[in-house]
């Protein structure tokens, strides 16, 4: 991603959210969250977004492109790991653009030639933490970002199941266990 471009975020968990800070931070000029939750959708915006798609699928697709004036995102994060959410990436970037995929995928399968046609790069994989960590402190402790705005449910440590079936039904986006 590059200055001033525009830029698809699928996914409003935690890792969708901390796309749209971090693409944000890396002066996208446009940042689309796709989200369907009221609370999500909110802090997206706090933390950059300026577009918010509700629709799926290729709806989805239709209203990112419509978005863009037909021609699709510079670049899109895959946020969540499913079949339907990468196709929906990769029908949302335009020729030429990257789409990154950092949720871990799960049964996902791509039709290469489908992929060959549309143009667009994908990279995905573990992020080199190590790289980023003390630039992102230095934000964080200068309170230039507050990423720990994902924790909405905070929980003792015994009740982890809890904080797992609530973020798995999507009443919190990170649970936060205190010891």
């Amino acid at each position: 991603m590059q200055p001033g471009s525009t830029v698809v975020i699928v996914g409003d968990g935690a890792v969708g959210l901390m796309g749209v800070l971090a693409s944000k931070q890396m002066g996208a000029a446009r940042i689309i969250a796709m989200s369907r939750h009221k609370a999500r959708q909110d802090l997206a915006l706090e933390f950059g977004a300026t577009d918010i798609v509700t629709e799926r699928g290729d709806a989805g697709v239709a209203r990112i492109k419509q978005l863009t004036k037909g021609i699709g995102a510079d670049a899109v994060l895959e946020c969540v790991g499913m079949k339907e959410s990468m196709t929906q990436a990769i029908h949302s970037a335009r020729p030429g653009a990257m789409v990154g995929y950092v949720g871990v995928p799960h049964g996902v399968e791509l039709d290469g030639q489908s992929l060959f046609f549309s143009q667009v790069g994908m990279l995905g994989g573990p992020a080199p933490v190590r790289r980023f960590l003390p630039h992102l402190m230095d934000l964080v402790l200068s309170r230039k970002i507050n990423p720990g705005k994902v924790f909405d449910l905070t929980l003792p440590l015994a009740n982890v199941a809890e904080g797992y079936r609530a973020m798995d039904e999507r009443r919190a986006i990170k649970t936060l266990l205190r010891v």
